[in-house]
């Protein structure tokens, strides 16, 4: 996912232009933005980083921030500080504490995107390995059936079809973090935040999460004639594993 960066150019346009187009463009633009290593691990690696050099400033605050939305959680940031007590040094660690505790304050960064994970998936977990959560955005009384559906990390769905004698289908609208979708016999396909995938009627499929990410999309019920889901076998762990 390609991240955008303003805050070299924010604060040194003026004093330093190329300083600040070589950080926002070239460290975010480029090196983030690579797919070889989740932004989670980047952030845990920049963290270790800046902890071992002693720099605990406001550069460390908003990477604590940036590890934050990349779902390094207040229990795996404890533990990672713990840890680099001991090869960065005591003092290092207590400063970071100092900071990781302010931008924790309010817990864990929540999943679900702006729409929000909603509550336990419990209605269909039998058809899901991992817990997902569902957060209905309209009734589908009234207009299209549209929800927010977010997966926890190596969480996924049954192979299943969306039936249809007319029209019908699904129409993924994918809102946060990093996950997969895959059509029978066809690659799968990775996805990322802003991605869109249009699911045909009688397609066998499935989607769910990547191992190392939280995945939130909105599911778009297409209307059809004779529309039904019929859920198959799991998606498994060693083909997930492949991916």
């Amino acid at each position: 996912m390609k991240i955008k960066q303003t805050a070299g150019r924010d604060a040194l346009n003026d004093f330093a232009p190329e300083f600040a187009r070589l950080n926002d463009d070239v460290l975010f633009g480029e090196v983030w933005s690579r797919d070889e290593l989740p932004l989670k691990i980047r952030s845990i690696i920049t963290i270790s980083a800046l902890v071992s050099k002693g720099l605990i400033d406001v550069s460390f605050r908003h990477h604590l921030e940036m590890a934050k939305k990349n779902g390094v959680t207040r229990q795996e940031m404890a533990e990672i500080l713990t840890h680099l007590a001991f090869y960065a040094g005591w003092p290092n660690a207590w400063a970071a504490f100092r900071m990781a505790k302010e931008v924790y304050a309010d817990g864990d960064a929540p999943h679900g995107g702006m729409f929000g994970m909603g509550t336990e998936n419990t209605a269909f977990a039998n058809f899901f390995i991992g817990k997902s959560y569902l957060k209905p955005l309209t009734d589908p009384k009234q207009t299209v059936f549209m929800a927010n559906v977010t997966f926890e990390p190596g969480c996924r769905n049954h192979w299943h079809t969306h039936h249809a004698d007319k029209g019908g289908g699904q129409v993924l609208l994918c809102v946060e973090g990093k996950g997969w979708y895959q059509e029978w016999e066809k690659p799968a396909q990775e996805l990322h935040e802003g991605d869109v995938v249009t699911i045909p009627a009688n397609v066998k499929h499935w989607h769910g999460a990547a191992k190392d990410s939280w995945f939130s999309h909105i599911a778009v019920e297409v209307p059809g004639t004779n529309t039904q889901t019929e859920w198959l076998e799991q998606v498994s762990g060693e083909e997930y594993a492949k991916l």
